[in-house]
């Protein structure tokens, strides 16, 4: 009789922005929700990675009982406290201390959060959970490809899986966990791993995989998988603003057993990024003016402006004026969409009520060193307070804080208290009794998440805005990432820096 094994899952992830002075909270992860024990079963069934890996193992047929330690996260943003990480490696080491003797565990993280004062989140996470386990319970790492891979992941995982697509497929990738997770515990498979870390970083206008230098690399990927020796190949094309000492792009090369062919290949993937390199560098974001005039004399809308330097789902602050002020100053006159983030405002919003006539400073509260204050006057239109349910997302509702609709001319703004989701989902602003179809032009506050808004959008629109999610790499403040890296310096072979 084949045992049954017992397979623990933890999903915790945050994405760091550290150009972003405002730090994540415990707040930030509550209001995505914090679920514990079975319940996860409940709550992510058929969604998101923890639903992909559960299906795929009862699809398998493998007898398999699933233990549920803990899912939390939280938007891209600064740097978490240290209360939330204390927070979460307190769940992590009671809750594995409580679950009994298991076989497996399912690390579903996102590979590229740092907290104040810790670099690499993820490894002390993993070591945390080696404390407990001890060496030789299989750890199966599952990671968003902007993860930035330190040695400390891949010393104490057993195997590293990271996502495919962009935009991602978190289903997708907790479908491959379980597969390498399956092969270890009932086919007796031994996973090895090789790395390349690159000194490379690139701004994200080029990393959507469907297109351009990202596309040759990923499919090349994905073509090393079809040899079953090869449990999976991953590119890890480093989220652009975190500034961290093992900072750099990377390859990772899993196999079953054969040491010598996982080397061989994170090399070839190592080298094929490292020939391409200036093409990751190519910007296609326009200036400020010409993007908005180009979006207001388009033969038909809805036009989608992307915010690049103030991109939320890439952390940015979610503060940034500089495309609302180039609409009041050339006096647009076609309807457009735009989120901010800023709680001082909406308090201010909330305090004049719904009607009111209100002249205030609305975005750089809180990365002034991106942004200033731009005074407008607009009419306070309707506020909501908690909830707000989304459709064809990770999750079923977001707490937004409170979110106030603010119309500023031409320019219906929905400000919120939290990050969330920004406006990057129509569903905040059809919940809110907004039709964007109604609307010539919507800024989204992202550099590639525009899924969300694919059936109604005629044309994207990269507008080339500084903050903490900019294209210019060259002027941010970087202190911590390794030196020499490309393209900040000059080097002809990685394998001279690289690891």
């Amino acid at each position: 009789m084949i045992k049954t094994m017992r397979i623990a899952i933890i999903h915790i992830g945050q994405e760091t922005n550290d150009f972003n002075p405002v730090p994540t909270t415990l707040r930030d992860y509550e209001s995505f929700g914090i679920v514990e024990g079975t319940a996860i079963l409940d709550t992510y069934r058929g969604v998101g990675e923890i639903g992909g890996f559960v299906d795929e193992v009862r699809n398998s047929g493998r007898p398999v009982e699933f233990v549920p330690i803990v899912r939390g996260w939280a938007v891209a943003g600064g740097r978490i406290t240290q209360e939330a990480y204390r927070f979460f490696e307190q769940k992590i080491r009671q809750g594995l201390q409580a679950a009994g003797p298991i076989d497996g565990l399912s690390l579903q993280l996102h590979g590229a959060c740092a907290a104040e004062g810790i670099d690499d989140v993820e490894g002390a996470q993993l070591e945390t959970c080696r404390a407990v386990l001890g060496p030789n319970v299989p750890i199966v790492l599952g990671l968003d490809h902007h993860g930035n891979i330190t040695r400390k992941m891949v010393a104490l995982a057993s195997a590293i899986v990271g996502h495919r697509t962009q935009p991602h497929d978190p289903y997708d990738t907790g479908r491959m966990g379980a597969q390498v997770m399956l092969r270890i515990l009932f086919e007796g498979a031994t996973p090895v791993t090789a790395w390349r870390k690159l000194p490379l970083l690139s701004h994200q206008e080029q990393f959507l995989t469907a297109q351009g230098p990202m596309k040759i690399w990923f499919d090349r990927a994905r073509a090393l998988e079809a040899d079953r020796r090869v449990l999976q190949a991953s590119n890890y094309p480093m989220q652009p603003w975190l500034d961290v000492a093992e900072g750099g792009w990377s390859t990772v090369v899993c196999t079953d057993g054969d040491r010598a062919l996982a080397e061989r290949l994170a090399d070839e993937l190592a080298d094929l990024a490292w020939s391409m390199r200036a093409d990751f560098q190519k910007k296609d974001a326009v200036p400020i003016d010409e993007a908005v005039r180009r979006g207001d004399q388009a033969a038909r809308g809805l036009i989608v402006l992307s915010d690049t330097g103030d991109t939320v789902f890439g952390g940015s602050s979610g503060d940034s004026n500089l495309i609302l002020e180039s609409i009041l100053r050339l006096k647009i006159q076609s309807p457009v969409l735009m989120p901010l983030i800023e709680p001082p405002t909406v308090a201010a919003l909330v305090a004049a009520g719904e009607g009111a006539t209100v002249t205030l400073g609305v975005g750089g509260h809180s990365a002034p060193k991106f942004f200033r204050p731009l005074t407008v006057t607009g009419r306070v239109g309707r506020i909501h307070r908690g909830m707000v349910p989304l459709r064809n997302y990770y999750q079923s509702e977001i707490d937004m804080g409170t979110t106030v609709v603010f119309q500023v001319g031409p320019v219906t703004m929905l400000v919120s208290e939290y990050r969330g989701v920004a406006g990057n989902l129509p569903d905040v602003y059809e919940f809110m009794g907004i039709d964007p179809k109604q609307y010539k032009m919507a800024v989204l506050k992202t550099a590639s998440n525009f899924q969300y808004f694919k059936a109604l959008t005629s044309e994207v629109i990269r507008v080339d805005t500084t903050g903490p999610g900019q294209s210019d790499v060259f002027t941010l403040p970087w202190s911590r990432i390794p030196r020499p890296v490309y393209p900040l310096d000059p080097i002809d072979d990685w394998r001279r820096v690289g690891t």
